[in-house]
């Protein structure tokens, strides 16, 4: 049998308690082969979350951090489900050989999840083995993995997350996204997306009944949406661009403002400026920005809003990328996220790809 691994690719691994030696032998079995990799835990026999370990360790592969993966639970069941939440992440449980092998020549997994209840630790290193050193054949097996592939990198299926796919507003994404587009046309299209997406965003809004008499004399119970109950709170500078078109869906909203940059060399976001409307505990927030990309200011955004006592908020944007959605739902899973589409990744500076640029330059005429 062939060991010879083709290629020399960083590979994370991890596992849950009941994994833990059976990771031990994974990790011999890279160290034998000069396969650097790291090892993300558990490194103790306590009882562990599997999806805390397949969060990292997907995560690493999802964002390009490393290669591959290997993640190990005892039935290799839950790491299978947890890791195949994240974009570009082909997770595959196997416990033989052959399953190994097929894995990756025909579905090219990027990730092994090993049951360890279920496999022998001699068996666990043959399998790593034949897993490491099979190539993805390609041909008509690429077509079907891109089948496999598309409609989570294009939707990020996520409970909390709503793509608002109209083809007016698909449209209208098109136009921004030219880089022909000028700051006049860039800022009313922002606008007009803004409004389009506002109805669905108050798909839920609180109403009231209201009485009214009509020109034909008769009294009629309507819907009715009463002041004090919306509030829209725009992320500075490029929220700013959202906040009229939104308005004229929801006039009566009341509008905070929080100031927050993204430093370009560390990424995180810096407050300079929060206003928010009084008694943000009775009011539906919702906090706009035309961009998720690393996540950071959403999520910092958020983090104010409820110190402010906010129990129910939406965030609002244009795009996001996989990268932003994971964040943000990581640190407030209770908040719902609205978008026009998700885009495929962050590049080397935290711009989303293919986007459209900075939103606030765009709007703005700054760049």
């Amino acid at each position: 049998m062939v060991t010879t691994v083709p290629e020399r690719q960083r590979i994370a691994i991890g596992a849950d308690h009941a994994g833990l030696e059976a990771k031990r032998q994974v990790g011999r079995v890279l160290q034998d082969k000069g396969i650097p990799f790291d090892d993300l835990g558990t490194h103790t026999p306590a009882s562990v979350d599997y999806p805390d370990y397949a969060q990292v360790v997907a995560g690493k592969v999802s964002r390009g951090e490393v290669e591959r993966g290997i993640l190990i639970c005892g039935s290799g069941i839950g790491m299978s489900i947890a890791a195949n939440r994240f974009p570009r992440v082909r997770a595959a449980l196997c416990t033989t050989e052959e399953m190994a092998r097929l894995s990756r020549q025909h579905n090219d997994s990027n990730v092994l999840v090993l049951a360890a209840r279920l496999t022998p630790l001699d068996d666990v290193s043959r399998i790593v083995d034949a897993w490491l050193v099979a190539p993805f054949e390609g041909g008509r097996h690429s077509r079907r993995v891109e089948k496999v592939e598309t409609p989570c990198d294009r939707r990020f299926v996520h409970s909390m997350v709503t793509i608002i796919d109209h083809p007016m507003i698909q449209h209208k994404l098109t136009v921004i996204r030219d880089e022909a587009c000028d700051t006049k046309v860039f800022r009313e299209v922002v606008d007009e997306i803004s409004s389009l997406m506002a109805y669905e965003i108050t798909r839920d809004i609180p109403t009231d009944d209201k009485q009214v008499r009509t020109p034909m004399k008769m009294t009629v119970t309507g819907k009715y949406v009463r002041g004090g109950r919306v509030g829209i709170v725009p992320i500075l500078r490029a929220g700013l661009g959202m906040i009229h078109g939104i308005l004229k869906v929801i006039p009566m909203a009341a509008v905070g403002h929080i100031g927050i940059y993204r430093d370009h060399d560390t990424l995180k976001p810096v407050e300079y400026y929060c206003k928010l409307p009084g008694h943000c505990e009775d009011l539906s927030i919702i906090v706009v920005d035309p961009m998720l990309a690393t996540g950071g200011s959403a999520v910092a955004a958020i983090d104010y809003v409820k110190k402010r006592g906010a129990k129910r908020i939406k965030f609002n944007c244009i795009l996001a990328a996989p990268e932003g959605i994971e964040r943000l739902t990581a640190a407030h899973p209770d908040v719902e996220i609205v978008a026009a589409g998700i885009d495929e990744r962050l590049n080397e500076v935290g711009y989303i790809l293919p986007g459209l640029g900075d939103a606030g330059d765009r709007l703005f005429g700054t760049k």
